[in-house]
C-alpha cells in the first residue's frame, strides 16, 4: 500500500470530520437546551455558504480587497447571517411549540429547511446549478512523496479545530456556557436562579447555527462549489454523527462526526470499488453502534431524554 495515499485519505477523513462535527455540534445543542431536533439545521450549512459567497462579490464589486479581507468579509457574513437565522427560528417557530407534540416541531423544522433551500434556488441568479467559490487562500502545496496537501486545505482544517475547540471552552468556560448548561439541566431551576430562559435558549441557537453556516464556508473553500441542496444530506450525517455520540453532550457529536467521517476514508482505502457505496456503509455502521449503544458513545447523564 502507498502510505503516501493513504496518508492523504486519512487527512481527508479528519478534514471531513471536523466539519461533521461541527453540524453536530448544533443539533446536540438544540437538543440540550428545549429536546428538540431542528431539522433546518442542514440547510443552514447552504445558507452559510451562499452567505458568504454573496458578500464576497458583493463587497469585491463595489471596492478591490486582498484576498484575505475578502475572506473575512465573506466568514463574518456567514457567521451573522447563520445566527440570525438559528435565533429567528428558535424564537418564532420552536419556542412557540415548545408544549406541542415533538413531531409538530419536526415537521415546522423541516418545512423551514425547505423554505430556506428554496429561497436560495429561487432568490440566487440561476440558483438551480453549482456555484464557483473563489479561491481567496495562499496556493502552494506540501509534498512528501506521493503524499499531497494544499496550504489552503491546512489552514482550513486548522480553523475548523479551533473553532471546535473555542466551542469546547465557551460551554466549558464562560458564564454563558455555564447558562447553557444550567437550562439543559433543568430549565425551571435555571430560571429560579435568574437565568434569562429564553436570551440563553436563542444564543445557544445562534451559537449552534453560526458553527453550521462556518461549516458551509469552509466546504465552500475546500470544494471550490458550493449548490443549493448541499446541505440535505450534510444535516443527516450530522443528525446521525450526534445521535451516535450522544445527544445533549458536546464531546459525542464531534466524536461521533469524526466517526463517520473515519468510516467514510476506510471504506475509500480498504475498498476503493465501493467509494461510490461509503455514505451506505457508514451509515449501517452508525445503525449498528446505534443499536449497540442506544444512549450514544457518550450518553446524556440524564439517559432517559434520548
Amino acid at each position: 500500500m502507498d502510505f503516501g495515499i493513504l496518508a492523504q485519505q486519512l487527512f481527508n477523513g479528519v478534514m471531513l470530520g471536523v466539519i461533521y462535527a461541527m453540524i453536530a455540534v448544533g443539533f446536540s445543542l438544540f437538543f440540550g437546551v428545549l429536546d428538540v431536533i431542528k431539522f433546518s439545521h442542514g440547510d443552514v450549512v447552504t445558507v452559510g455558504a451562499f452567505s458568504s459567497l454573496g458578500a464576497i462579490g458583493l463587497v469585491g464589486g463595489l471596492v478591490a480587497l486582498p484576498p484575505l479581507v475578502a475572506l473575512g468579509t465573506g466568514i463574518a457574513a456567514a457567521i451573522a447571517v447563520g445566527s440570525l437565522v438559528g435565533a429567528l427560528i428558535g424564537r418564532f417557530l420552536i419556542l412557540p411549540l415548545r408544549q406541542a407534540p415533538a413531531v409538530n416541531v419536526l415537521l415546522a423544522t423541516l418545512m423551514a429547511g425547505t423554505v430556506l433551500r428554496e429561497a436560495i434556488r429561487l432568490g440566487v441568479p440561476n440558483g438551480g446549478n453549482p456555484k464557483p467559490f473563489p479561491a481567496l487562500l495562499p496556493a502552494g502545496s506540501i509534498r512528501l512523496g506521493s503524499f499531497s496537501v494544499g496550504f489552503d486545505s491546512v489552514i482550513i482544517l486548522c480553523a475548523g479545530l479551533a473553532l471546535v475547540f473555542a466551542t469546547h471552552l465557551l460551554i466549558s468556560r464562560s458564564r454563558m456556557g455555564l447558562a447553557i448548561r444550567a437550562v439543559a439541566q433543568d430549565g425551571e431551576v435555571a430560571r429560579l436562579a435568574g437565568v434569562d430562559f429564553q436570551r440563553v435558549v436563542l444564543g445557544t441557537f445562534a451559537l449552534g447555527s453560526a458553527l453550521a453556516a462556518f461549516a458551509g464556508c469552509m466546504l465552500g473553500l475546500y470544494y471550490r462549489e458550493i449548490n443549493f441542496n448541499m446541505g440535505l444530506l450534510l444535516g443527516v450525517i450530522g443528525f446521525a454523527s450526534a445521535v451516535v455520540g450522544g445527544l445533549g453532550s458536546l464531546l459525542g457529536p464531534i466524536i461521533g462526526g469524526f466517526l463517520f467521517a473515519g468510516v467514510q476514508t476506510l471504506v475509500v482505502v480498504a475498498l476503493p470499488f465501493s467509494t461510490a457505496y461509503k455514505d451506505v456503509i457508514a451509515f449501517a455502521a452508525v445503525i449498528v453502534l446505534i443499536g449497540l449503544f442506544p444512549t450514544g458513545l457518550i450518553a446524556e447523564r440524564r439517559s432517559e431524554r434520548v
